[in-house]
């Protein structure tokens, strides 16, 4: 990554920076503490293991230390992760990181005989002991939840191999974000006026949507040479990776890699495919996007740099952050008071670190722990695609204060797939928002590309990774090897399906996959895909039904992982076990392609 014009974490303003003192405010501790936590864990496994059917008052007491357990490392980890994650340069976080993954590694080792021996007890005595002891309702779900996959956990000592494993089997993850975020080096783009402009992680956007078309073909190899360059690498790094997949899920006697993903939420596979199946048949009106495009760029030859640029023209408009966060507490003002107090609680105490600087990880997230504030990283750049990045990340942080403050630990957390619902209903309100209160009809053209957009880039693009991980995670599973030509094969020609006939092929968009971090997290992006279809649903429900859906809204918020994602999603009013969700999205971009068609003839 180049280091042209980006500042260096130390003279990035404190008010810009989060909070992350808050978490832990005496860093010389954290050898010493871990270490206690090691020794805490051998203790844990010398009292409870082979004792867990002694009583239910002793298995009662081996769920609240395990929790108390974990949640003592889990702060330290994830506090020496986004530590590292200011900036991957910096050797005392990726140390500390790497300190705290070997503890992580050392500690599931050491409790991994709890789920194998809680599963050789039988279930009339678990439901025994739950009558037993009310205390040990908190953990009904969990214990039903672990007998629905009793067949996929093996012994103690298997169990306790796996888990040993876990810190090999995260390298390539490893090995790709060092790549990516402290390793890749981008040359600079030029301009038509032949001025150099730094390309980066949070820059490339930017120069994608610039009306400079000269910049966008720079930048847009730029970037692309960089992963072609390390080709080889990242495909074998890639590689690997899936087949970890494979032959964990293999190990665990699931169907497949794909089954096994879905199976910790109890999504059926027919979820998945449902979503490939009507994204497919809609894709007819994504060409037709994709025609209006080239048409209104008037261009002969349309390239997938051509992508990103508005159709619409405005004036150029800087929205400071300041500002940007007015925008969202205006547009977030149907979820109601609580939330917008909250929210507005969390900004001053320091949830969000705004800006980009050297060698800080790219894109934005929400994270956090369950004792810590729900932390949002950004890499800000002042424009409107930047403020719906923070009403998303956002989205994330609220739904983890809201299930913080009304679960336990064990729940305290949320499924990906709800996850994304959360974040997602944050935009489309915002989007809602500007779009009716926009007199003007070339900013209402502007808004109306910016939601087609949206859409382009979550439900049709996600959609497309979702189906390229299936195939490559199939081809594993067939005996293959993945190498960088094939794959490349493979991504191009779902790039040509996706697109249609008005894009140009060149011998660059092919190197996309490349660079999609969340590949390395498998069937990941598929929810950001039906999360996108659930919050459409629900915005609709808010915007129409006001106050009771945007309370029966927020009591999703805090269900956390107190049942599975497909139940919890019900309470909003959003059956996802149903294609009709996503036939409702399809519809939305249907209609609104339709109005934006009629105001550009």
């Amino acid at each position: 990554m180049s280091s042209k014009g980006l500042k260096t974490r130390d003279k990035i303003d404190p008010k810009y920076k989060w909070n992350i003192e808050a978490m832990i405010r005496d860093e010389s501790t954290i050898e010493r503490d871990l270490m206690k936590i090691r020794k805490q864990a051998d203790q844990y496994a010398e009292k409870y293991a082979g004792h867990l059917g002694d009583s239910a008052e002793t298995l009662y007491d081996a769920f609240a230390s395990n929790d108390k357990l974990m949640r003592k490392l889990e702060k330290i980890y994830v506090y020496a992760h986004m530590r590292r994650d200011e900036d991957n340069s910096n050797s005392l976080y990726q140390g500390m990181t790497d300190m705290a993954m070997a503890v992580v590694a050392y500690v599931s080792a050491k409790v991994s005989f709890f789920t194998p021996e809680l599963l050789s007890l039988r279930r009339s005595t678990l439901l025994g002991f739950i009558a037993e002891n009310p205390k040990l309702k908190t953990y009904e779900f969990a214990i039903m939840d672990a007998l629905r996959q009793k067949k996929h956990i093996m012994s103690k000592k298997e169990e306790s191999i796996m888990a040993q494993m876990g810190e090999i089997t995260s390298a390539t993850n490893d090995i790709f974000t060092m790549l990516n975020n402290a390793d890749i080096r981008f040359a600079d783009a030029v301009d038509s006026k032949g001025s150099k402009h730094p390309v980066t992680h949070g820059t490339y956007i930017k120069h994608m949507e610039s009306k400079d078309r000269a910049l966008r073909a720079s930048a847009y190899h730029s970037m692309y040479d960089a992963y072609k360059n390390l080709i080889n690498s990242i495909s074998t790094a890639y590689n690997y990776n899936t087949k970890t997949d494979v032959v964990t899920s293999r190990i665990r006697k699931f169907g497949s890699s794909r089954e096994a993903a879905l199976s910790g939420d109890n999504i059926p596979g027919a979820v998945y495919d449902n979503l490939v199946s009507v994204v497919n048949e809609n894709l007819p009106a994504m060409h037709r996007y994709v025609q209006l495009r080239k048409k209104l760029l008037g261009l002969d030859k349309m390239y997938m740099y051509d992508m990103y640029v508005p159709l619409i023209r405005i004036p150029n408009r800087k929205i400071r952050f300041e500002e940007g966060l007015d925008i969202m507490r205006e547009a977030l003002q149907p979820l109601g008071r609580d939330y917008i107090s909250k929210m507005n609680k969390g900004i001053s105490q320091g949830w969000i670190d705004v800006y980009e600087n050297k060698g800080k990880t790219s894109g934005a997230y929400s994270f956090g722990c369950y004792d810590s504030y729900p932390y949002i990283l950004l890499n800000y750049t002042d424009t409107l695609k930047d403020v719906f990045t923070v009403i998303h990340e956002m989205g994330h942080s609220m739904h983890s204060k809201y299930t913080r403050g009304a679960q336990p630990y064990i729940y305290g957390s949320h499924s990906i797939f709800t996850a994304e619902t959360a974040s997602t209903v944050n935009e489309s309100l915002l989007m809602n928002y500007l779009l009716d209160k926009e007199t003007k009809p070339q900013m209402r053209k502007y808004l109306l590309n910016m939601y087609l957009e949206e859409f382009r880039t979550t439900l049709f693009r996600q959609t497309m990774f979702a189906e390229f991980e299936d195939i490559t995670h199939k081809a594993i599973e067939a005996g293959q090897v993945l190498t960088g030509d094939w794959m490349c094969d493979q991504y191009q020609a779902l790039n040509d399906k996706y697109y249609g006939p008005a894009v140009e092929r060149d011998d660059t968009i092919r190197y996309e996959w490349a660079r999609i971090p969340h590949f390395y997290r498998a069937f990941y992006v598929y929810k950001y895909a039906t999360g996108y279809s659930a919050a459409t649903a629900i915005c609709s429900k808010i915007l129409s039904e006001g106050k009771p859906a945007a309370d029966a809204y927020i009591d999703f918020l805090r269900t956390g992982e107190s049942d599975y994602p497909i139940e919890l999603l019900k309470i909003a009013g959003v059956d996802m076990s149903s294609p009709e969700p996503i036939r409702k999205a399809m519809d939305k971009f249907n209609e609104l392609l339709n109005e934006f068609e009629g105001m550009v003839r």
